[in-house]
């Protein structure tokens, strides 16, 4: 009988395999790799990149290390986690500075009151 990883985890853990895939998706964003590349230079396919992004849980151990290789070469997992890579400062500071626009006529006539 098949049975899925995700069922067997605890909601903690559940959202733990999440961060670490978001952790791992926001690091390929942060070196600007496209996942289909992070994929081919980790050997593995666009689907599983895929998963590993999105946290499924039922992905190899030795997947989600050589996909982090293939983003950062000798980066640990625990060096993910702590959020130490200076890409991922950049990107922080890029999404931070946002212009701020003008409001339309619409948008001030409903705030006058």
């Amino acid at each position: 009988m098949k049975v899925t990883q995700s069922a067997r985890l605890t909601t903690a853990q559940a959202a733990e395999a999440r961060r670490l895939g978001a952790a791992l998706a926001r690091l390929r964003l942060a070196r600007g790799i496209k996942q289909d590349q992070a994929a081919l230079r980790a050997g593995v396919s666009r689907n599983t990149a895929y998963r590993l992004e999105k946290g499924d849980p039922g992905i190899a151990v030795g997947q989600i290390l050589r996909y982090l290789e293939a983003l950062v070469p000798g980066k640990t997992l625990l060096e993910l986690l702590s959020e130490t890579d200076p890409a991922l400062a950049a990107l922080s500071a890029r999404e931070r500075r946002r212009r701020a626009r003008d409001l339309t006529k619409r948008e001030l006539a409903e705030i006058d009151f």
